[in-house]
């Protein structure tokens, strides 16, 4: 049994289609929601509600796990932290605090360490040390 061959064009298709589906999943479950909630005491919450950033996080993970599970790493982790990367900076470049740097900073890095976490816990879920079965 031998070890599948790498296809660096099957690696850039997966990120590119992984990037561009980060972006739509954000602008699905986050982009059209970009009201404050203002509570009785005048205090702000928001925009996004947890439902939404749950609904977000499983349809990436199963995106995610899609691209591990076919050994498509770098796909995955480099694929979903772009898209996410860019939809945040789009959605949040209006911020005139200029704080929506360290918050598209800090989704990067999120997703960077959850997208590797999550693929390398199906690598060794998968435990077949990368070979092909017939």
């Amino acid at each position: 049994m031998t070890r599948r061959q790498s296809n660096p064009a099957a690696q850039l298709l997966t990120v590119l289609v992984l990037a561009v589906a980060s972006s739509a999943m954000w602008a699905a479950w986050l982009g059209w929601d970009q009201r404050r909630d203002v509570h009785p005491d005048g205090s702000t919450t928001g925009p996004y509600e947890a439902w939404q950033v749950i609904g977000l996080v499983l349809t990436l993970l199963a995106a995610v796990y899609w691209a591990a599970s076919h050994r498509y790493f770098v796909g995955a982790v480099a694929g979903t932290t772009a898209g996410l990367t860019v939809a945040s900076f789009y959605d949040w470049s209006d911020d005139a605090s200029g704080l929506y740097g360290i918050g598209v900073g800090l989704v990067m890095l999120g997703s960077l360490a959850a997208t590797a976490s999550v693929s390398a816990v199906i690598a060794a879920a998968r435990g077949d040390g990368g070979r092909v079965t017939a």
